[in-house]
């Protein structure tokens, strides 16, 4: 007899099931604040959310460099945009992210070559890139204010 789908592919348990209509033990009511998450993988998990807006952020940055490239009268109206508190403002998670990133890029390839494997090391450089990349996000902050 040829059962579809397969019965592997549904299972509840260690018992197998033949339609989707069973319910799967799963998780319930997760609290994602109440885990707590080691430093590396923080910043591994910040690593990838500043690649996202990293890579969100680039239609903004190219309608802006378009903008100042079409003459002066074009990087008048980038200057006026970039002088607005909001744009300020939403360019400081874009900076935040830049650095994050970068550093956060610089620690995984010293881990590649072998540098910082030991448990000790790797959670200092990872607090390291956390903080500095605040830091330096800060300081962006206190810059264009």
């Amino acid at each position: 007899m040829l059962v579809f789908p397969p019965v592997r592919w549904y299972k509840t348990g260690n018992r197998p099931t033949y339609d989707m209509t069973t319910q799967r033990s799963a998780p319930v009511n997760l609290n994602l604040f109440r885990i707590h998450f080691p430093v590396g993988a923080v910043t591994s998990i910040a690593h990838r959310v500043s690649g996202v807006l990293l890579f969100l952020s680039i239609p903004l940055l190219i309608y802006l460099l378009e903008l100042s490239l079409q003459g002066p009268a074009g990087f008048a109206v980038a200057a006026d945009y970039l002088q607005t508190l909001w744009i300020r403002l939403g360019s400081v998670p874009i900076a935040w992210s830049l650095f994050h990133h970068l550093l956060s890029g610089i620690r995984h390839l010293l881990l590649d070559i072998e540098t910082g494997l030991e448990l000790r090391q790797a959670r200092l450089t990872a607090w390291l890139v956390n903080l500095l990349g605040l830091l330096l996000a800060l300081a962006y902050l206190w810059w264009i204010v």
